[in-house]
């Protein structure tokens, strides 16, 4: 991309650098891209295609297609990533917000809850989520990571729920005080054998511990079966996101327990994604 080029031009010539370098849907993150890089909404490219490019906006612009095409994603050169309606900051300190995640919120949302607990809370998405649409709840996130716990407290203020929410730098239970009406985690569950099989996006520029455990992907609920009773209320639940493949494994550790109404819950695409248990009242 280089010499005065329209901004129609500059797409065409990115959507065919990210094609090459086998980008999914290149037009789209050229366009989305674009849109950035001019500091303008997406829906206004079409109305700057026929203008010549400004030169800081050109080279933003080669910057960010630059990055894509060793397949960056996306969320992380924006800067942000939506999530049930709302934007939350990213970065490569904590994994990506994803649509099938809402199946956890959605179940979550349908009974009340006043006090949640968010095991491996990330960016934040999903304990500030739930805190957004529940305005009387409070919550606790914790995650083993100090620049997760940041980015946490930086979306929480983002989204004004700050006041609601405490955030702990702990390994999983460990530094947990307290009984909560409702626990839920997105934990690491990609077994290490399913890692050479992830995008490069993910496998190369996410937080490694955030996706594996490093061995079978189910050592995370293994911990969380063990220990959620003691830090639940009667009746109290938990909600748990998971590989498609693991409801059964998983549905299991939570039965050992003593936790009971269990059940499995699909995502949109109709794959198991959240197990769901309650401690007995």
């Amino acid at each position: 991309m280089t010499g005065a080029q329209t901004a129609a031009q500059a797409m065409v010539a990115a959507t065919a650098r990210l094609r090459a370098a086998g980008v999914d849907d290149p037009a789209r993150d050229a366009r989305v891209l674009l849109a950035h890089a001019a500091r303008i909404e997406a829906s206004r490219v079409t109305l700057i295609a026929p203008e010549e490019l400004a030169p800081d906006i050109a080279e933003r612009y080669d910057q960010l297609i630059s990055l894509r095409a060793i397949r960056v994603p996306v969320s992380h050169l924006l800067g942000e990533r939506e999530f049930y309606g709302r934007r939350f900051r990213v970065s490569s300190d904590v994994l990506d917000p994803r649509p099938e995640t809402e199946a956890l919120i959605e179940a979550a949302l349908s009974e009340p809850f006043d006090h949640v607990l968010d095991l491996g809370v990330g960016s934040g998405c999903i304990l500030i989520t739930l805190l957004a649409e529940r305005t009387s709840a409070t919550g606790v996130g914790v995650d083993l990571s100090e620049a997760a716990c940041l980015q946490t407290s930086a979306n929480a203020v983002q989204h004004k729920v700050q006041d609601r929410v405490e955030v702990v730098q702990s390994n999983w239970f460990a530094t947990i005080d307290g009984q909560f009406d409702l626990i839920v985690s997105n934990p690491p569950y990609i077994s290490l054998s399913e890692m050479t099989g992830l995008s490069p996006e993910v496998r190369e520029h996410e937080p490694r511990m955030a996706l594996t455990d490093e061995g079978d992907g189910l050592n995370a609920y293994r911990h969380i079966a063990a220990d959620a009773p003691d830090f639940l209320l009667p009746g109290g639940r938990l909600l748990v996101e998971i590989g498609p493949t693991q409801a059964q494994q998983v549905s299991a550790l939570f039965d050992a327990s003593g936790l009971s109404d269990i059940r499995i819950v699909p995502d949109l695409d109709g794959r198991d994604r959240v197990v769901g248990a309650r401690l007995p009242g």
